[in-house]
């Protein structure tokens, strides 16, 4: 059974970030639309670079358990990914890395990923808003067992898209990012029924 938890979180460590900004827009529509939202920050999970030799010197850190738990307590992924290089920001890639690591030997593969149904954002400067880090992302998650929905939000011009109060100026930009956290929170509801 999925459950109607969305965990949310931004791959940026950058204070002031659009993407920051347009997920807690996201998370508040999921949130009026009936979810439970869990937000966090990716910083507070103080992940190591991924390493094979770390891993088998220490095991999986402790951040790295942390997020695997929250993601295993989540139905939903409410995802806002910011465009580095026309990919995903390094620190996104890392916590992914990590959490789709085996705890034990008996541990289901990617546990905290399969089953799980996401809705992407991004938001940039550019004239893309970050569409090509979005097209990997895509891709990453579909091959790890998470259910990408369709629809995703590309924010262009997102250095004059927010308010003085973060956010969104734009009327129609809004409802955009409120249909796509509903989408998300009815496919959940309906995956509950069944």
């Amino acid at each position: 059974m999925i459950s109607k938890n969305v965990l949310a979180f931004a791959g940026s460590t950058r204070s002031g970030s659009y993407n920051q900004k347009l997920l807690n827009a996201a998370a508040e529509a999921a949130r009026s639309a009936g979810a439970v939202v869990t937000a966090i920050d990716l910083r507070e999970l103080a992940l190591p670079l991924f390493s094979e030799d770390l891993e088998a010197a220490e095991g999986i850190p402790p951040g790295a358990k942390q997020f695997k738990s929250l993601l295993r307590s989540h139905g939903g992924l409410l995802i806002a990914s910011p465009e580095y290089n026309s990919s995903v920001t390094a620190v996104l890639k890392n916590a992914i890395d990590w959490a789709s690591r085996a705890e034990s030997d008996d541990e289901p593969p990617l546990v905290a990923f399969r089953g799980k149904v996401a809705a992407l954002l991004s938001a940039s400067p550019g004239g893309l808003g970050g569409l090509r880090g979005l097209v990997h992302l895509r891709a990453i998650l579909g091959n790890i067992g998470v259910i990408v929905l369709p629809d995703q939000i590309a924010l262009s011009m997102a250095h004059q898209a927010f308010d003085d109060a973060g956010r969104l100026k734009d009327e129609r930009k809004n409802t955009q990012v409120t249909s796509l956290s509903r989408t998300l929170v009815e496919f959940l509801s309906q995956h509950q029924k069944s």
